[in-house]
């Protein structure tokens, strides 16, 4: 019987979050097979089988999230043997389970939980738990006595309570996928980039009336790469070295259920408007199914959010190293100006363009800015 481990999966990624299972205890698998989806920090990864066999038993299930060397399968490639290993496979998950998560986001106020012993002193003796699995439980608001131990004569562990906490109702939410990364991304990005926010808006008095917002805002950010390269770059602050692209690889925020995605548009220049508006169909779909692959996460040289589509005027976006730069778009709105002495209402696009002022001077930021409102302004092509 071979037992099979949750790969290295590359890009030093240690965590994986299991999607969803394609066999089940019993199926018969072919080496390569696809057995199983899970979602790393960077993409959607289908995982396939490295023996063929029959499957004794498979471990941990959807929303999981395991590390590198978890067990996932026992195949057996003797079908002769299934039934006696069948009989000895009768156990719970075995998978090192670093969090699960409730379908739904709750706000859990930790100090009306009670954690550790009885509510009073009549009570039954105090549950056996680890002090690590103590400390979860007051940060996820779950009560110990109401938590079955999987460990040593009932030990209550750090799975145990995260189990736990995605039955209870209100529920806590572990982060994981897509959202796990925005921390990690948002933590660095704080504490590493000299951010610095400058605002500008662009008149669309020359726009159509079915302009498609998106393709004009990514030729927009082409077009002002292209006018100052120095915002479309990388930086590495400890070798104190700045990479300027001559190509503009394009990340584009997309908001999902699943969190944030930033897929990347691969030499924009490239591509006219309907060959943008495919490609941006095409992505988000595949996000929505949560079937987009890693390399089209990756080598973004600028950001662009339009966080307008949704709601907001002007922001401060984040910076994601090794970028400089990202642009974000605001609700398109109407102002009141003066034109040839008359008062007409004209509808503008507000713009918040954030750079690190480590890589880029509030000079070279400015020109970005200028031509990206010239590019905007110009009549539809």
């Amino acid at each position: 019987m071979k037992a099979f481990l949750l790969p290295d999966l590359g890009e030093g990624l240690a965590e994986s979050e299991i999607i969803e299972w394609h066999i089940k205890v019993g199926d018969s698998v072919e080496v390569d097979q696809v057995v199983l989806t899970v979602e790393t920090a960077k993409a959607v990864v289908e995982v396939p089988a490295p023996h063929s066999g029959v499957v004794i038993s498979r471990h941990g299930e959807a929303g999981d999230v395991i590390n590198i060397g978890t067990l996932l399968l026992e195949i057996e490639e003797q079908p002769e043997r299934v039934a006696d290993a069948a009989k000895k496979s009768h156990q719970h998950d075995a998978a090192t389970v670093v969090g699960n998560v409730s379908h739904t986001t709750h706000h859990v106020d930790v100090d009306n939980f009670w954690v550790g012993g009885s509510h009073n002193s009549s009570s039954t003796q105090a549950v056996s738990a680890l002090p690590s699995a103590r400390l979860l439980a007051k940060k996820l608001g779950v009560d110990v006595n109401q938590v079955n131990g999987s460990g040593n004569q009932g030990m209550v562990t750090e799975e145990d309570i995260y189990r736990q906490a995605r039955k209870q109702s209100p529920g806590t939410e572990v982060l994981k996928g897509a959202r796990r990364t925005m921390v990690s991304t948002m933590s660095e990005s704080h504490s590493s980039v000299a951010a610095v926010t400058i605002t500008e808006e662009a008149s669309l008095g020359n726009w159509h009336d079915d302009e498609d917002v998106s393709a004009r805002l990514v030729k927009a950010v082409l077009h002002a790469c292209q006018q100052e390269p120095a915002m479309n770059a990388w930086f590495d602050a400890e070798t104190m070295t700045r990479c300027v692209h001559s190509k503009v690889n394009i990340g584009i925020a997309v908001d999902s259920s699943h969190g944030l995605y930033v897929p990347v548009l691969k030499n924009a220049e490239q591509y006219n408007g309907e060959q943008i508006r495919h490609w941006l169909d095409e992505t988000v779909q595949g996000i929505r199914n949560r079937r987009i692959g890693r390399e089209s996460l990756q080598n973004a040289t600028i950001t662009l959010s339009n966080f307008g589509a949704i709601a907001g005027i002007f922001a401060t976006p984040v910076v994601s190293p090794p970028q400089v730069a990202i642009v974000g778009a605001g609700r398109i709105i109407e102002r009141v100006v003066i034109h040839q002495g008359q008062a007409i209402a004209v509808k503008v696009m507000p713009l918040s363009i954030t750079f690190d002022h480590r890589a880029c001077t509030g000079g070279e930021a400015a020109r970005f800015t200028k031509r990206l409102v010239e590019h905007l302004q110009q009549p539809s092509s």
